[in-house]
């Protein structure tokens, strides 16, 4: 039996496996300059209608907090952080890797009430991803966080939750194709929900990756859903942060991307942990040593209110809507001069 610290190193060394795909007789369906336009077409609109659909308020966030906090988020708690010093400051500071604890801080400290949030622009460094056509080592996201009531911890607000957000996406791809008619729908009417332990039973001898791009080579569309959970082998489909998602209550949003044949992960999410959750979770993970940061015993102590939140990547969903390739071509970063040349070379042109 795997366990589950140790599958969660196996499974993000896996997942940062270089895939460079390199497309044959690839040619963007638009110009470098329509674009721009088309990328600013799709952040508006989609960060307009989300905050409209959940009821949600533009915040400011930071770009990067004090470790002592335990406010940063650990992803899959093998990534390095990025962290510096600032004059005055006798604490290095950390760039955030996602703003899901700080954001949950936030609702409290600003009051919001129930059944309303927030969203922000989380803009991050990821140090150690491996740079392909999928990760960057710049990070954009919408990342959002919504005050719910104690009873409506469940499967069925989850899901109703996914519904709201999965038409905001098929709205915008409309919208996109009524402005560039090349640009063609393909997201199905309904997404499709799954757990990991379901999809482990549909493909029990295909890896983790594999299990994704068949379901969403099926469906089009799906919520995988209880991600940290256990399967068969005692370890989690993929490693989760065992004190931000409840586990029983999270999942990953992905579609199938025909254009590089793969699932491609547009947004994760879920209902946040509770006093109880969250210790359950962090003696899974032997991680006692958060018990001891003001973040989580401010959950222990019910301090902070119970909430839903998620990133959703900015630049997955132009590159999804926009037909890329390649995320550089929708966002602005650094490569090694081999890939820019490799990529050329097939026509992949990089912002």
């Amino acid at each position: 039996m795997i366990s589950i610290l140790v599958y969660g190193i196996i499974s993000t060394l896996v997942k940062r496996m270089k895939r460079l795909f390199l497309k044959e007789n690839y040619e963007s369906k638009l110009n470098l300059i329509e674009t721009e336009i088309a990328i600013k077409f799709v952040k508006d609109y989609f960060e307009r209608e989300l905050a409209n659909a959940l009821h949600l308020t533009r915040v400011s966030a930071p770009l990067f907090v004090l470790p002592s906090t335990g406010l940063n988020d650990e992803l899959n708690g093998t990534e390095r952080r990025v962290s510096f010093q600032i004059k005055g400051i006798e604490e290095s500071v950390e760039i955030v890797q996602s703003l899901a604890k700080w954001k949950r801080n936030a609702l409290a400290k600003y009051q919001f009430p129930a059944e309303s949030g927030l969203y922000t622009d989380m803009n991050a460094i990821r140090r150690d991803e491996q740079l392909d056509s999928l990760h960057s080592a710049y990070v954009d996201q919408w990342d959002w966080e919504k005050i719910i009531l104690k009873e409506e911890r469940t499967l069925a607000y989850l899901k109703d939750t996914v519904r709201t957000i999965y038409d905001v996406l098929k709205n915008t791809e409309k919208k996109i194709h009524e402005k560039f008619v090349k640009l063609e729908c393909v997201l199905p009417k309904e997404i499709y929900f799954i757990t990991t332990k379901e999809l482990e039973c549909l493909y029990p001898d295909f890896s983790p990756v594999e299990r994704e791009r068949a379901i969403c080579k099926e469906k089009g569309a799906v919520f995988l859903m209880q991600i940290g959970l256990p399967l068969s082998n005692g370890a989690p489909h993929d490693g989760r942060a065992s004190d931000y998602d409840d586990w029983e209550l999270n999942g990953d949003l992905l579609v199938y991307y025909e254009e590089l044949d793969i699932a491609l992960e547009l947004s994760s999410m879920g209902i946040r942990v509770d006093e109880i959750s969250i210790l359950k979770q962090i003696e899974q993970k032997h991680e006692e040593y958060k018990l001891n940061t003001p973040y989580v015993k401010n959950i222990v102590s019910k301090k902070l209110p119970y909430t839903i939140g998620g990133g959703i990547g900015q630049s997955r969903i132009c590159m999804f809507f926009l037909k890329k390739v390649h995320i550089g071509e929708v966002q602005a970063a650094i490569w090694s001069d081999e890939d820019i040349e490799r990529l050329k070379c097939k026509n992949i042109y990089l912002l």
